[in-house]
């Protein structure tokens, strides 16, 4: 069975779109008031950063579903295991919406959402991959660039959703009662996506690559420890990617709404639209460069896009300090424009380290160590620490600056194709 590049294009990138808005309606939820709702008798900055921990759980789960779906979908193919994650990812996002509060189940209730969202990380750690080669493989190892470009869709489109959703929620009734039940609107219409999700994908095949393979039973017993017996040096650089990107974008969609509402430098709804505004653009970028990737090669985009972020922390905080809301909406947009750029073909740039035999299994291990080791899981927690502690955006700044230089350095050192 074959399916047309539209649909499988179609399939890969509304089921990112799906599960990422179950990822950032969560993380969004976290930044505005999972620190009342869950953690309501700590202190202001300490109940946000209670929240921005259970942030974390759901990168610090990632590894374990690399790990579990990596095996499965080198061991039996790309498809199945997307529909099994997309399922998990409904599932616990529905669970989330009815949890009872602090007050209502003490302190039991926090206890079930770490649980739960790391039962969220282990899906997302498992998609992401197979989201990709599913139309990655469908073109020769040297045209992989635009093809890879359109499961990286879904974070940018997710946020856009969940940014718009939030906001519509937000804007539609008072600020008691979005704490009170109104947050759980935004969850609950995961459900709906769910479906949608699950029929864009019932119906598509198995790339080429991957199924040629499997037809002459070229399929490793145990792919997962092939990764980490022969390439071990194409892990830490396909890793090391994945470290600046990840940390600017938690300044850029979940620090950036603490931070703007709780120093009183904007009013939620704003910060939410600059999100919302920044995400949109970053959709067009990705797809802009993606279509370059072929001919320019991921690893020159890429390092183009790394050094473009630079300055991009520096300019979020000057623009959040303006008291402007269309500064801002620049900041996020600039912010998010670059971190795009680096997104639209990292997907290329790390599957192309890995050989199809082992290519499901050591891209998701390199894409989710890669967060977890680098920072980007704990980056929130980092930069409110930070910001506790030394009372300057500047510190905050200098630590995107060296998480965008450790990327830069891997790039630099990775295979590339064009």
């Amino acid at each position: 069975m074959t399916t047309s590049p539209v649909r499988l294009a179609l399939g890969s990138a509304i089921g990112t779109t799906f599960e990422w808005y179950d990822f950032m309606v969560y993380n969004t939820l976290a930044a505005l008031v999972f620190n009342h709702v869950f953690f309501p008798e700590a202190l202001p900055w300490m109940g946000t950063l209670l929240a921005f921990s259970t942030y974390a759980v759901g990168y610090v789960s990632r590894p374990l579903g690399s790990v579990i779906f990596g095996w499965l979908g080198d061991r039996t193919g790309r498809r199945h295991v997307l529909m099994l994650t997309l399922a998990l990812m409904g599932l616990t996002t529905g669970l989330i919406a009815l949890l009872p509060g602090y007050a209502r189940l003490g302190a039991i209730s926090p206890v079930l959402l770490v649980l739960l969202r790391f039962l969220q990380g282990i899906a997302l750690g498992g998609e992401w991959a197979g989201a990709l080669l599913l139309t990655a493989e469908q073109n020769s190892e040297t045209a992989m660039g635009m093809g890879a470009t359109w499961s990286q869709l879904g974070p940018g489109l997710g946020t856009v959703l969940s940014a718009g959703v939030i906001w519509g929620v937000t804007r539609s009734m008072d600020a008691a009662s979005f704490q009170d039940w109104g947050w759980r609107l935004p969850l609950f219409l995961s459900m709906l996506l769910l479906a949608a999700g699950w029929v864009a994908r019932s119906s598509l095949s198995e790339p080429p690559q991957f199924a040629e393979r499997k037809a002459r039973g070229e399929v490793l017993a145990n792919p997962v420890g092939a990764v980490l017996r022969h390439h071990g040096r194409s892990l830490l650089i396909a890793a090391s990617t994945r470290i600046g990107p990840d940390v600017l974008y938690a300044l850029l969609t979940v620090f950036s709404l603490s931070y703007v509402t709780q120093t009183g430098e904007h009013t939620r709804s704003a910060a939410l639209m600059a999100v919302f505004a920044g995400s949109a653009w970053g959709v067009i970028v990705t797809l802009l460069a993606g279509r370059f990737s072929n001919r320019w090669g991921a690893k020159r985009i890429f390092l183009v896009g790394t050094v473009c972020a630079l300055p991009a922390a520096f300019v979020f905080f000057w623009c959040a300090a303006s008291h402007q809301a269309l500064l801002l909406g620049f900041g996020i947009c600039l912010g998010l424009s670059v971190h795009a750029l680096m997104y639209a073909v990292q997907g290329a740039l790390i599957s192309q380290q890995f050989p199809v035999e082992v290519r499901y299994s050591g891209s998701s291990i390199a894409y989710t160590c890669g967060s977890l080791a680098g920072g980007g899981a704990f980056a929130p927690l980092l930069m409110v620490t930070l910001f506790r502690a030394t009372h300057l955006e500047l510190s905050i700044s200098l630590y995107v600056v060296v998480a965008l230089l450790v990327s830069g350095a891997g790039a630099m050192l990775a295979r590339g194709t064009r």
